[in-house]
């Protein structure tokens, strides 16, 4: 991974954002791919609408509004939307951008899972993982249409994958406006502090989940992918 020195810089992100067919990460396929360039100035969005090869579950669709045969209709094929947002994000961190993703366990596994070898060589930010770390006590929801009241951000059409990665971009900018030690920190730093923060408050929800009689085999204590 690209080590840098100067740590966040909230004005050079890629943000990035996927709806999908399944809420299971290591099942989902791609029904959008949303990529927002911002470098400086210049802001370059891409939203791709994928054909699955699978049907959408209508609950799927419920949330993102896509049904299958709108994918099938007008969408790219799914494995040329997986290799052109692969490769914009590995552009970007070669170019030394952050890639911004809103719960990115989620959203890095299934290009993980989709892919069979895709791997972190850049660095991640993830305004979920960060606001339960800095302010875990908070009481209420941390979905991004919650999260985004809370910090005063502007969402638009919730579910949109070009909407939702503006959101999660300016989220991170807020973040770092409230936190300025997280852009002063180097990308291991960074990394680091997402990873063993998220490591830690999975560990304290699965044991409050056990402390309830319940299963929490199925809780991901790994960041930015699942383990």
């Amino acid at each position: 991974m690209t080590k840098s020195p100067t740590g966040f810089d909230a004005t050079r992100m890629l943000s990035f954002d996927l709806e999908t067919t399944s809420a299971n990460p290591l099942e989902a396929r791609i029904v959008t791919s949303a990529l927002v360039r911002i470098d400086g100035r210049s802001v370059d969005a891409v939203e791709h609408l994928a054909d699955p090869g699978v049907e959408i579950p209508e609950g799927a669709t419920k949330i993102h509004g896509i049904s299958t045969e709108k994918a099938r209709a007008e969408g790219r094929p799914h494995d040329e939307v997986l290799a052109e947002t692969v490769q914009r994000i590995k552009r970007a961190w070669e170019d030394g951008l952050t890639l911004i993703v809103y719960n990115a366990s989620y959203d890095l596994t299934v290009l993980r899972q989709l892919t069979g070898d895709f791997t972190v060589t850049g660095p991640v930010f993830d305004p979920y993982a960060v606001d339960r770390i800095k302010d875990p006590y908070r009481k209420g929801s941390r979905t991004l249409t919650s999260m985004c009241e809370h910090y005063g951000v502007e969402l638009g059409n919730a579910h949109e994958a070009t909407a939702d990665a503006l959101a999660a971009a300016r989220l991170a900018w807020k973040q770092v406006r409230q936190w300025p030690e997280l852009k002063r920190m180097s990308t291991g730093e960074l990394m680091e502090f997402q990873a063993v923060g998220y490591h830690d408050r999975q560990s304290d929800f699965a044991r409050y989940l056990a402390g309830r009689g319940k299963d929490a085999s199925t809780v991901n204590t790994s960041w930015p992918m699942q383990g």
